[in-house]
């Protein structure tokens, strides 16, 4: 039976080729997947390690929890702390670190970096050997800074320039004294790394006299346990606590581990999807060729095979086909790892130098999912197969399905629809985080449901295309003939492309939805004409607030600022703005008492007044650090909404209870003009900042555009993942009417013989096809939408704006895809059909 099986597989490789090219690139998207991940994360490890070759012991400000309604002053490190831990036994030198954003811009004026990359610290004394000067020397006073090499090179810089930068506002324009080579995972990762001298770097970062950790490097011949224990000795109790460098370099290698997962597992879920769709494929190919061998199938049995060996044969041949497709789909996921670490160089992203990973469970992982899938699909044939009796050998075919299991099929399909549709429909009833779970079962059930229901359901959709068809005369009629003479392989087939299609229409809906709703949030919340913030989400420096009063044209502005309080025992984040402009600037609806801000009154979302039991008149007492409070009014209750929310109070009051040396932290700043939004008043408003890289100005209208952009690059990003389980799909068009062509060699014979020309039976066959592929994309587009409205009203449950908005033009433009795949994946089968020999293939079997 081994050898039986080996032949079957040799003699029919040209009809298991698109079974092998389905599960290969399932399993090569699988293994691209892990090489890629895999490879980045081991050079992001190694390069992120040596950052620690000069840390043997670190040592950090010990977290005091806030007690009461008391915020605790959290411990410092200070020089004189430093000094004591330099004089620790096993210690060779201790080093002050300080550290915070830093926007460097290049030459054109754009921030270097992305934001969140763009960092600055210090350079100790006059010679770091965290850093090593390339060129020049080390930064001294507040007029210089030292670069990393990768950013001098990439920008163009050289000592000796005069750059712009900013920390938390105002435009600095200091001048480039070194550049410096560095292990800092950040740089490595394409960020930027600016250094000032101790002095200047804590007060920029608001750190006079602290520190944010104290390295310290262990003497010749002390470990790091041993220096770690010795500082820990001389160390103030509930100050701080001590690291060792190994440590650290272990927890950055976890979290970048784990950051890597998230990764991993999204790209490994479009994988699966993938493979999910090739095993309509798989299954498909082996129920064909069980049925076009038929009689060898009943030979074999009565010669002797037991139902169990003729099983077997077939899980052979399917063994066979997974091998062969998992070994030239982990040869093609080597190419694709490779390949996406290079499109991510190409992109502007900077990787650090690495080999590429080929790991021992990537190889695994792609043997065994390519084996099993292909197994596991095809045994529901094989067990068929095993069922064929003797007798069948008299015949060319064997019993079609009875009554009886189409009825069975159907009521198993029903019940699994019914179930999904009440499962969604009762998820939608529930409260956001909480119906995630049921709707996420729902859909699976349904799905399952109308797969199973498919057959059933093909019949009268594709009936519905009987009145077009017409119009191809006889090739259109034989063509929808032929879409249902089998209904399990056209729903097999239609199943295939409806998968995708349901997951691309889905989210398509979730998106378009969700950006109108958001969009239209900050529309009618927001009545100022521009919002200002730091590119990276940083804090503004307050300074900025009085730039922006003070320019030309500006009407009222109101920073945002964020201050940590605690309230009957609970920490709680008020929200400073300007009390007597804030009405000028937003339109929240206000649910109870009035909208007034200043002094004691403050305003309370509805959500934080729920919580606590407040209403219009209700007192409170706030608590700040050490032991300043300050008695609270609630003067109103308003809806919240993404971008305002919380307890909003006065920032007069609010500044007057944070600490003196502490400055305040805006999170944005609203400004409203006497012109209105324009490029003209947009340009006032960034030269009034210094034409500042690392702030942006925003009008309402570039917000909407940048929650688009958001929006479209996410959408973008997902079909292209889905891209592949679309491909995996025509090739299941293409092999199914591959198939099903030579399986009526005879049929076309005869049809040529009585007169259809070979334009007629290419018409055939493309006709078909794309009736078979409309099938699918009809019923994917339809649990898309269903899906997408369900998960909407989820998000309409935490989100009052959310309206649901149905894309019909992306929609026709995916049932035109839907109709292009059937055409397209009819060339080869119908160009084959037309080609055959007319006796030749009548006197076929």
């Amino acid at each position: 039976m081994f050898r039986t099986a080996l032949r079957n597989v040799l003699s029919h490789k040209a009809r298991l080729l698109m079974t092998v090219l389905a599960v290969m690139l399932g399993v090569a998207f699988v293994s691209g997947t892990l090489v890629f991940t895999n490879t980045i994360s081991d050079a992001l490890q190694k390069s992120s390690a040596k950052g620690f070759d000069h840390v043997d012991v670190a040592i950090e400000p010990d977290y005091r929890p806030d007690e009461g309604d008391a915020i605790a002053e959290q411990p410092k490190l200070t020089p004189e702390l430093l000094k004591k831990v330099e004089r620790a036994p096993g210690a060779e030198s201790a080093t002050g670190v300080v550290s915070g954003f830093t926007a460097l811009a290049d030459k054109d004026g754009e921030l270097i970096g992305g934001g969140f990359q763009s960092q600055g610290g210090n350079y100790w004394e006059t010679d770091d050997p965290r850093y090593p000067i390339q060129d020049g020397r080390a930064p001294k006073g507040e007029n210089e800074i030292a670069i990393d090499s990768q950013t001098a090179k990439r920008a163009g810089y050289k000592v000796g320039d005069t750059v712009r930068l900013s920390v938390n506002g105002p435009v600095l324009t200091p001048t480039v004294t070194g550049i410096f080579t560095t292990d800092d995972g950040n740089v490595a990762a394409g960020g930027s790394l600016t250094l000032f001298d101790t002095a200047t770097a804590q007060r920029l970062f608001h750190m006079d006299g602290e520190y944010d950790a104290i390295n310290v490097t262990a003497a010749a011949g002390t470990s790091q346990d041993q220096l770690q224990s010795a500082v820990e000795k001389i160390l103030p109790e509930d100050t701080a606590y001590t690291t060792t460098g190994q440590l650290l370099a272990d927890d950055q290698a976890t979290r970048i581990a784990a950051e890597m997962s998230g990764l991993k597992n999204g790209l490994l879920v479009f994988a699966g999807i993938a493979l999910f769709v090739g095993t309509f494929i798989i299954a498909n190919t082996f129920t064909m060729l069980v049925a076009q061998r038929t009689k060898e199938l009943a030979l074999l049995r009565a010669v002797g095979a037991s139902r169990r060996q003729v099983t077997r044969s077939v899980l052979i041949e399917a063994f066979v086909v997974g091998a062969v497709a998992a070994v030239t789909g982990l040869a093609a996921g080597v190419g694709i790892g490779a390949g996406m670490r290079a499109l991510v160089g190409a992109l502007g992203e900077t990787v650090p130098d690495g080999p590429l990973v080929v790991s021992p469970g990537t190889v695994a992982t792609a043997l065994l999912v390519g084996v099993l899938i292909t197994m596991v699909a095809a045994w529901l044939p094989g067990r068929r197969a095993a069922k064929i009796p003797p007798v069948a050998a008299m015949s060319s075919v064997h019993a079609k399905a009875t009554t009886k299991s189409l009825v069975v099929r159907n009521t198993i399909g029903a019940l699994f629809s019914g179930a999904g549709i009440a499962t969604v429909l009762y998820a939608t009833t529930m409260d956001g985080s909480d119906g995630q779970a049921p709707m996420g079962i729902g859909a699976v059930l349904l799905i399952i449901g109308v797969f199973v229901l498919t057959p059933l359901l093909s019949r009268p959709l594709i009936a519905a295309a009987a009145p077009v068809m017409r119009v191809f005369g006889i090739s259109g009629k034989l063509a929808r003939q032929n879409s249902v003479r089998n209904p399990r392989r056209t729903a097999a087939t239609a199943s295939a492309l409806m998968i995708g299609l349901t997951l691309i229409t889905g989210m398509t809906v979730m998106a378009g939805s969700l950006q109108t709703s958001i969009g239209k949030m900050a529309a009618d919340a927001i009545k100022a004409d521009y919002v200002v913030s730091m590119a990276s989400g940083n804090y503004l420096s307050p300074e900025v607030e009085k730039k922006l009063a003070a320019a030309e044209g500006v009407t009222a502005t109101s920073s945002l600022r964020n201050a940590e309080s605690r309230i009957e025992g609970e920490t709680e984040y008020l929200t400073g703005v300007n009390g007597s402009a804030i009405g000028k600037l937003t339109d929240l609806p206000v649910d109870n008492g009035t909208f007034k801000v200043g002094g004691a009154d403050v305003v309370v979302d509805a959500e934080t007044a729920e919580r606590r039991g407040w209403k219009a008149g209700s007192e409170f007492t706030a608590g700040f650090q050490g032991s300043e409070k300050q008695k609270l009014t609630v003067a109103g209750v308003y809806e919240s909404n993404e971008l305002i929310q919380g307890i909003l109070l006065d920032n007069a009051t609010l500044t007057e209870r944070l600490p003196a040396a502490a400055d305040p932290a805006d999170m944005m700043v609203m400004v409203k003009t006497s012109a209105g939004a324009s490029d003209a008043t947009k340009d006032g408003l960034e030269k009034a900042l210094g034409e500042n890289p690392a702030i942006k100005v925003q009008s309402g209208q570039d917000l909407s555009d940048d929650i688009a952009k958001m929006f479209t690059l996410m959408l973008n990003m997902l079909y292209g993942l889905l891209a592949m389980a679309v491909i995996v799909a025509v090739l299941g068009v293409i092999n199914t009417l591959a198939m099903s062509v030579f399986e009526r060699s005879q049929e076309i014979g005869m049809l040529r013989a009585i007169g259809l020309d070979r334009q007629g039976i290419k018409r055939m066959v493309r006709l078909e096809s794309l009736v078979i592929s409309l099938f699918g994309g009809v019923l994917g587009i339809g649990l898309g939408v269903f899906f997408g409205w369900a998960a909407g009203e989820l998000i309409a449950s935490k989100m009052p704006t959310y309206e649901l908005v149905i894309p019909w033009a992306r929609m026709a433009v995916f049932l035109l895809l839907a109709a292009t795949v059937g055409i397209l994946a009819a060339l080869w089968p119908a160009r084959r059909a037309a080609k055959l020999n007319m006796l030749a293939a009548i006197k076929s079997e």
